[in-house]
């Protein structure tokens, strides 16, 4: 009877890590451009959870390049749920995003416009990192949106404010500790005291996350000029929930938080879709368990190509073996040649000098008077 209690704990252990490690994650199809696949109420309850190699080969895909080779049948047919099978329609340029905090924004927002509309699949998240495979540094630009945000200035917190639609009014006594005033999709308002640590320190990364945005529009503008345009990785990751969770004197902004991070992501998303003429897809992953030993769960890896000066040794090598066997080739010829040519004048030479009467083959029956 012991034994069976202890399989039961056992087993409802084992499912709740599990469950606490599986996080939320959104593929955002472009607004002119279909680049995934549309999705079912059933395709949701019967669709597997991916694990993190899986998400890694989906965003090599978007990129334009293969999956990795260790990639199995069943990530490939996960793959196939989530990807139109085009291998030469792909955006060639990803916004990945991951926010610690939250396990799924649905539960805060039920009627978002950018998520509800979003392809959705639950992650395993594991316990360590995964890989995202890219052929060469040279033919991918990954821009990073975790660059902190160093002195900002109140005329900084007004273009934040007008770009979500917003205002700020300052405080006359002491810069700095406005209030900053964002509206909802529903009509509500979002009022960030910046004289509050927690609010303040909440809207420095909303700042920061704006401010690394803007700065990768400005690369995408740069590399659309070059002949040859990389594939470009948008990637970084946002803990400003998270933050707000630790705090004990949030009261309840936490909820408003996350209701303003959606929102602020909407616009991001809008306008990454008009800096890059619909030709981006949106991956963000909700993950409720931050792990503590990585601020990340994805990692670029590049695969390394040969050195040239490698390159330029094979090909010499090669260049001289090739010409070795012409040599051995050509020399056989000529010394065959001439051998046959000597075997030939001596054969006539001594053909023309042979007495008639000593050939006993040619004149054996031949009776000379």
């Amino acid at each position: 009877m012991k034994i069976f209690y202890f399989f039961i704990i056992s087993s409802l252990l084992f499912s709740f890590s599990r469950a606490e490690s599986d996080g939320s994650a959104f593929f955002i199809d472009s607004s002119s451009h279909q680049f995934l696949r549309t999705q079912s109420s059933n395709d949701v309850a019967q669709s597997e959870p991916m694990l993190l190699p899986e998400v890694g080969a989906a965003v090599s895909v978007l990129l334009g390049f293969a999956p990795p080779v260790t990639l199995s049948a069943a990530g490939s047919s996960k793959l196939n749920e989530v990807l139109i099978p085009n291998p030469f329609d792909r955006p060639r340029a990803v916004f990945m995003l991951e926010v610690s905090g939250v396990d799924d924004p649905l539960v805060v927002d039920a009627k978002n416009a950018l998520f509800s509309k979003a392809l959705k699949s639950s992650v395993y998240l594991g316990s360590s990192k995964a890989d995202i495979q890219l052929p060469d540094e040279e033919e991918v630009s990954v821009i990073s949106l975790d660059e902190a945000l160093g002195d900002y200035t109140e005329e900084e917190i007004n273009d934040f404010a007008s770009w979500l639609g917003g205002s700020y009014v300052a405080n006359a006594t002491k810069t700095l500790h406005g209030v900053l005033t964002i509206p909802l999709a529903n009509g509500d308002n979002v009022n960030l005291h910046m004289s509050k640590k927690v609010h303040r320190q909440f809207a420095l990364k909303l700042f920061a996350l704006s401010h690394n945005i803007r700065k990768a529009m400005a690369i995408h503008e740069d590399l659309s000029q070059t002949l040859h345009r990389p594939a470009e990785l948008i990637m970084g990751s946002f803990d400003g929930i998270k933050a707000l969770q630790e705090q004990h004197d949030t009261d309840g902004f936490d909820k408003q938080g996350m209701r303003l991070l959606l929102a602020s992501l909407s616009k991001i998303f809008d306008s990454l879709q008009t800096a890059y003429e619909g030709q981006i897809v949106g991956f963000i992953v909700f993950n409720g368990v931050p792990q503590p030993e990585s601020k990340t769960l994805m990692n670029v890896m590049f695969t390394p190509r040969p050195p040239p000066r490698w390159l330029a040794e094979t090909k010499n090598s090669y260049n001289t073996t090739l010409i070795a066997q012409v040599l051995v080739r050509r020399t056989l010829a000529w010394v065959t040649g001439v051998v046959l040519l000597i075997a030939t004048l001596l054969g006539v030479y001594f053909l023309l000098n042979m007495p008639l009467t000593r050939d006993t083959l040619l004149y054996s029956n031949v009776k000379l008077d």
